[in-house]
């Protein structure tokens, strides 16, 4: 079964959970961000890149209201979509930038308390762990997968 198929199968399966968010995770290269546009092409969904939406919106709030703006910014975003549509997250980066005080994964989670999500993970899984950057990176998130089916690359 190929990659897409997997995915369209688990997108039908996860419509009854309470959060309906699947996880593309591999490594750098592994064909994450061109699995989600080859959904995207079948069903007709232009993939949202998270970081140059948000980054155009950012720039213009003040840096103290910008956690708050950051989680504000996606839900709306993500309400302009079809509602019956998944939505389609990718570079997902400029989330765990420290600055913004955000927890990525709670904010892309509670997207998909009202629709399905498919987003692409910048980091990796270890274990039963999503993991983004080095432990002695600034930007360093750990976070566990409960909760959260994962596709992995």
């Amino acid at each position: 079964m190929s990659m897409l198929a997997k995915l369209e199968r688990l997108i039908g399966e996860i419509g009854d959970l309470n959060s309906k968010l699947i996880l593309l995770v591999g490594p750098s290269r592994s064909g994450k961000t061109q699995l989600l546009r080859q959904l995207g092409d079948k069903l007709s969904i232009e993939p949202l890149n998270v970081g140059m939406e948000l980054g155009r919106r950012l720039a213009a709030t003040p840096n103290n209201k910008r956690g708050f703006s950051a989680g504000e910014l996606l839900r709306e975003i993500a309400d302009r979509e079809r509602t019956e549509d998944p939505l389609l997250l990718d570079n997902l980066e400029l989330l765990f930038e420290p600055s913004l005080q955000v927890n990525p994964l709670d904010l892309v989670r509670r997207l998909a308390h009202s629709k399905r999500v498919v987003a692409v993970w910048p980091g990796e899984l270890r274990g039963d762990r999503l993991v983004y950057a080095d432990m002695s990176h600034p930007e360093h998130r750990d976070y566990s997968r409960d909760g959260v089916v994962v596709l992995e690359i």
